[in-house]
C-alpha cells in the first residue's frame, strides 16, 4: 500500500516534454459541463516527472481525469484551452513559478480549486500561497490518501449547492457574485476578506477562535507567532463597520471573533 511519496528530480530532461503537450482545444459546450460528468478533470502542474506520473496513475485509478503540465507556462497554455475541475500545483515550477501561475489563473477563475503541493514547510511560504488564491496546502513528503481526501473535500465545497445570499441586517453576501453590500454601499473585498466574512456570516452570534479561522479560511494549523489573522480582521472591519454605522464585528477578548447585529 502507497502511504507516501518523496519526491526526487530526475535527471532526464528529454522527458519533460512527455507530458507537456496543451490538451485539446474544449469544446465550448464543455464549459456547461453537464451533471452527467462522471470523471472530474484534474491539472498537474509537476516539474518532477516520477511524482507526476504517480499522481496521474493513482487519481485515474480513482476515476479522474488527469492531464500533467512540467512547467508553469504549459500549463496556463493548458488551463486557457481546457475546462478543468482541480488543480494541483508545485510552487517550484520552471518557466513561471507557482505563485505567478496562482495570481493568474486566480484573475480568470475565482472558483477552481487550487491545491498547493510544495516542499516548502515554512508558514511564510504557505500563508503566501493562500493569500495568492491557493484553496489548501500539502507538504511533501505526504500521504496520497491524504492528497485525495483533501481533494474530495474541496470538489465536494466547489460544486455543493449554496444559499446565493444571505443577509445580516443591512448587509449582504452573494456568493455566486462574490459580492458584499452593507445597505446601499458596495464593499470591495480580497479572496480571503470575502473566505473571513463567509465563514463569520454562517457563524452569526457564535466567537470564532483565530486558531479556527486560520484552519478554515487558510488552511493550515494555527501559529502563534503570527499576526496574520488579527491583521486581515482590521482591513475586514476598516470595510464592514464604517464610521456612522452599528459595528457588526466584535472582538471577544481572550477568544477570538463574532459578528451580529446587536
Amino acid at each position: 500500500m502507497i502511504s507516501q511519496f518523496e519526491s526526487s528530480k530526475s535527471p532526464v530532461d528529454e522527458a519533460r516534454t512527455e507530458d507537456s503537450s496543451a490538451a485539446p482545444i474544449a469544446d465550448k459546450a464543455l464549459r456547461d459541463r453537464s451533471k452527467s460528468s462522471t470523471e472530474p478533470k484534474i491539472l498537474i502542474v509537476e516539474d518532477d516527472i516520477s511524482l507526476g506520473k504517480f499522481l496521474s496513475r493513482e487519481l485515474k485509478v480513482k476515476h479522474f481525469s488527469v492531464d500533467v503540465c512540467l512547467d508553469g507556462e504549459a500549463a496556463c497554455v493548458n488551463i486557457q484551452e481546457s475546462i478543468y475541475d482541480f488543480l494541483i500545483l508545485d510552487l517550484n515550477l520552471p518557466k513561471m513559478d507557482g505563485i505567478a501561475l496562482l495570481k493568474q489563473v486566480r484573475l480568470s477563475q475565482p472558483r477552481l480549486p487550487i491545491l498547493v503541493l510544495t516542499a516548502r514547510n515554512r508558514t511564510e511560504d504557505l500563508v503566501l500561497a493562500l493569500e495568492q488564491g491557493a484553496d489548501d496546502c500539502l507538504i511533501k513528503p505526504f500521504s496520497f490518501l491524504e492528497l485525495l481526501a483533501r481533494v474530495r473535500v474541496l470538489l465536494r465545497r466547489n460544486f455543493a449547492p449554496a444559499v446565493s445570499a444571505t443577509k445580516l441586517g443591512d448587509l449582504t453576501i452573494n456568493r455566486e457574485e462574490h459580492r458584499v453590500q452593507r445597505g446601499e454601499r458596495r464593499i470591495d473585498l480580497t479572496l480571503r476578506e470575502f473566505a473571513i466574512l463567509e465563514y463569520l456570516m454562517n457563524n452569526v452570534g457564535k466567537a470564532i477562535s483565530r486558531a479556527t479561522l486560520m484552519r478554515e479560511v487558510w488552511n493550515i494549523p494555527f501559529d502563534p507567532s503570527t499576526n496574520i489573522v488579527d491583521v486581515y480582521m482590521k482591513y475586514l472591519r476598516d470595510k464592514i463597520d464604517i464610521e456612522g454605522e452599528a459595528k457588526m464585528i466584535r472582538t471577544v477578548r481572550g477568544v477570538g471573533y463574532v459578528l451580529g447585529n446587536d
